[in-house]
């Protein structure tokens, strides 16, 4: 290559280097500078449309408080030296009268804008992922142009509709209708109540007439993004009260399992039930103590290392309640009743003793955190998916138990008719204990799985007893079936009036059908099969 192309090379390269990056000019420098928000606000947003460098360390300095002025003259200055903000160069002479250029929230709002601009074209997906909701929330007219050159570069789908939807909100108060008609439609894709707020102002009559949509194509094209966009929340709403109430439903199986297993077997009413539930629930803190104490490296996995513990510290409560006083009482309903309350208060006092009084704190997972996000708000969180597909794993564990091993046949005879299963040589009282564990102890894994959604407290059992017994009463007393279906019946009922009317008229209104239905079907669910209907 001779010495003229060379140069001419170098030539062409210089052109270039200063057609991509246009330095700010000195009029938008002196904005900065200004003593006006407004005049500093939109020479702010204009730097965010800037891809150079120089624009680039402005905003990094007026982020980190470092961007000063001296009269009309900008530099950076950190307290020990001053640099030219334009050249990048160190100032020899530091000037007087320093004063740095605060910002208030309108302000830091624009510069979070400018910054998350240039973090659209980031290698880091994540980065790009949240500069563009940032953009979406907050991005202006003027960020336009570097907007649609993100989306032309943009490969991920999920980040490319965001930066669209972000465009389309900006030309919705273009002058072109054409634009605006592309925009509504564009915004039907949109899940966001604020985009609900903004199509809304388009179509009601303001004051402001350029805030009110006057081409009639438009409004009528805005009117359908609307409808749609209201159509997919309010369908993805009665999908996270369905997820809900599974979840609750999945909890009161859990709490409802043991109970209808050992009245089924014994006919004690156990008001120490919900006690259960929290012993399982502390038996799961004391683990998560244990793996932070002593490994700490495993502390994601607490939970799992705490369901045996829980099952077998609420069988163990089980036995010895089984054995020192239950056993007693058989063929005595109200004693019974009277003595497990009274132990339901001995198991809230004494861990108020322990544990002491108020709520204790545990902690999802890494791997339980977070959740899907459907539409819009609507998160299916992960520790309630994993609670459902808990119940799930327990319930087909309890159900082989009683229809594939030695044990559940006997407990099935026992509960049938308990004269001839001892005639035949089955041992009732072992068997008695036996089933009052087991029932124990699926009550502390429904502790376990209640901590990682509930707070964990002396209390918390108190709760749970009424609605347990609810489920096994509408269920069909001792019947494992009809435990699971009214369960999951009475969860989602509960949430889906909840979401009408509340709350407490939620649960006063579950209450109400449950006694209308014992009035209708007094057996349940699944009518009782057992020593009861045989004698």
């Amino acid at each position: 290559m001779s010495r003229i192309q060379r140069w001419i090379v170098f030539c062409l390269f210089v052109l270039g280097s200063n057609t991509v990056f246009a330095a700010p000019d000195s009029a938008l420098l002196k904005q900065l500078a200004s003593d006006d928000f407004d005049v500093r606000l939109a020479a702010i947003t204009q730097l965010g449309s800037q891809e150079d460098p120089i624009a680039k360390r402005i905003i990094e300095a007026l982020d980190q408080d470092t961007l000063a002025k001296s009269g009309d003259q900008l530099l950076i200055y950190d307290g020990e030296k001053a640099v030219d903000p334009v050249s990048g160069g160190n100032i020899a002479v530091i000037p007087a009268n320093i004063e740095n250029i605060s910002l208030n929230n309108q302000l830091r709002q624009a510069l979070d804008t400018a910054k998350a601009s240039a973090k659209l074209f980031s290698t880091d997906r994540s980065t790009r992922f949240a500069a563009a909701n940032q953009m979406r929330e907050n991005a202006v007219e003027s960020m336009l142009p570097i907007l649609d050159k993100a989306l032309a570069t943009e490969t991920d789908a999920d980040i490319k509709q965001i930066i669209g939807l972000a465009s389309a909100r900006i030309r919705l108060t273009s002058t072109d209708p054409k634009q605006r008609l592309a925009a509504a439609k564009k915004l039907a894709e949109s899940s966001d109540a604020n985009v609900i707020a903004l199509l809304q102002s388009r179509l009601d009559a303001n004051t402001d007439s350029t805030a009110t949509e006057s081409d009639n194509e438009v409004r009528g094209e805005i009117a359908l993004s609307l409808q749609s966009i209201k159509k997919r929340i309010k369908f993805a709403e009665s999908v996270g009260t369905v997820f809900t109430g599974l979840s609750l439903g999945s909890i009161l199986i859990l709490a409802a399992l043991g109970l209808a297993i050992t009245y089924g077997v014994m006919g004690v009413i156990n008001m120490a039930h919900g006690e259960l539930l929290m012993v399982g629930a502390y038996a799961t803190y004391v683990v998560q103590g244990v793996f932070r104490q002593h490994l700490p490296n495993f502390i994601d996995w607490y939970v799992i290392a705490a369901i045996p513990v829980a099952f077998f510290a609420a069988a163990m409560v089980g036995i010895l309640i089984e054995r020192t006083v239950i056993r007693h009482l058989y063929g005595r309903p109200l004693e019974s009743l009277l003595a497990t309350w009274g132990l339901s208060l001995v198991l809230i006092q004494a861990a108020r003793v322990i544990f002491g009084p108020q709520n204790v704190e545990l902690a999802n997972p890494n791997w339980m955190s977070g959740g899907i996000t459907l539409v819009g708000d609507v998160v299916l969180p992960w520790n309630r998916i994993v609670i459902v597909a808990f119940a799930a794993f327990v319930l087909v564990l309890i159900w082989l138990m009683m229809s594939r091993t030695r044990l559940g046949l006997f407990v099935r005879a026992v509960t049938q008719n308990r004269t001839m299963a001892g005639c035949v040589g089955v041992p009732t009282g072992r068997i008695d204990t036996l089933a009052f564990a087991i029932g124990s102890g699926v009550a502390g894994l429904g502790g376990c799985a209640l901590s990682q959604i509930a707070n964990v407290g002396p209390a918390m059992g108190q709760g749970y007893i009424v609605d347990a017994f609810m489920v096994v009463v509408v269920g069909g007393v001792g019947q494992l079936a009809g435990a699971v279906w009214a369960g999951m019946g009475l969860g989602l009922l509960t949430k889906f009036l909840e979401g009408w009317t509340g709350a407490v008229i939620a649960k006063i209104a579950v209450l109400i059908f449950i006694i209308l239905f014992i009035q209708k079907r007094p057996q349940g669910l699944f009518a009782l099969k057992g020593r009861f209907v045989d004698s």
